[in-house]
């Protein structure tokens, strides 16, 4: 949930010629006597005159596979996993969906907008030494984004309780999976490091759809796939029950309210696999979570349901 505001070659080796010594009309009439000095010349010439042919294919060759190796390595895209940002348990972090964005908060990490906020925003928190997180929805249709017309209404449930925002059929995965990719494309070329996608929990929920855990299940690795081929670390938003089956599928968590409802320490497998966990609380005061929350190592907030730039710390 946030605020209603939120507007969240191989090379060939070359060929070396014919070496094979072909015996002329003159050394064919010497007798083999005399022949064999004269022909140990001839054949101590064409030595001469090959060896820099065959060093040259040596090199060429063993070349071949090293500079293969080397462009190869060169020209190759890092791997999503390599390159991928890992939060770890305790980071900072600023949450901030709706108002003017505050870029002067002390938090190594900003969670803003992905579609409201531009790529010169992003590479201005980089300036400062920020990691930036991408919020966009993946489980909810929203009336006032940019791509809200290309969602076919068969994949437009109920309202999720925000105004203009309804629950998505997530089992229609053939036209989900395009849309979200476009998405987190787009979180991509604005220079995001990672992915807060939200409604990550329709199959609790009265969506207006019949959707299973295991609908849940396939649905949010899709996303967590999706954003890391882009090179997108992705955090898991809520979903408190399938966590044992997610945590290794996810970079991160993001809660809200767990300690209002006693549900922190669900959250565990994350930060003891060295995960970070966003939390933020709207109700309670700091004293009443922060020393479970230094206890479970996660990153506490207590924030407004706007997600304006207001926030205490633990």
């Amino acid at each position: 949930m946030r605020g209603p505001d939120g507007h969240p070659r191989v090379r060939a080796v070359r060929p070396v010629g014919d070496d094979r010594h072909v015996h002329t009309t003159a050394e064919r009439s010497v007798s083999p006597v005399a022949a064999r000095p004269l022909l140990l010349a001839v054949v101590l010439t064409a030595l001469l005159a090959v060896s820099p042919l065959l060093a040259g294919c040596a090199g060429s060759s063993g070349g071949a596979e090293g500079d293969d190796d080397t462009a190869h390595d060169r020209d190759a895209v890092p791997s999503a996993s390599a390159a991928r940002w890992q939060p770890r348990p305790g980071t900072t972090w600023q949450w901030q969906l709706s108002g003017h964005l505050d870029t002067s908060v002390p938090a190594e990490v900003y969670d803003i907008d992905g579609f409201d906020q531009t790529a010169a925003t992003v590479a201005a928190l980089h300036r400062k030494g920020r990691k930036v997180i991408c919020y966009i929805s993946t489980g909810a249709w929203e009336e006032f984004r940019a791509d809200a017309k290309k969602f076919p209404a068969s994949v437009l449930g109920k309202s999720n309780g925000w105004p203009g925002e309804r629950w998505l059929d997530i089992r229609r995965t053939e036209v989900l999976e395009p849309l979200m990719a476009a998405r987190l494309d787009m979180c991509r070329d604005k220079g995001f490091d990672a992915v807060e996608p939200d409604n990550m929990d329709g199959y609790r929920n009265t969506t207006g759809f019949p959707l299973t855990a295991a609908d849940q299940l396939r649905y949010n690795r899709l996303i967590a796939r999706l954003a890391h081929e882009r090179g997108l670390a992705a955090g898991l938003k809520n979903d408190l029950d399938q966590i044992p089956q997610l945590v290794g599928d996810f970079d991160f968590a993001v809660n809200e309210q767990c300690a209002q409802y006693g549900e922190c320490a669900r959250l565990k497998p994350f930060t003891d696999a060295g995960k970070a966990v966003f939390h933020a609380e709207y109700e309670l005061p700091p004293s009443r979570y922060c020393d479970q929350s230094r206890e479970l190592r996660l990153s506490s907030l207590r924030k407004t349901y706007e997600l304006t730039a207001w926030r205490r710390t633990c």
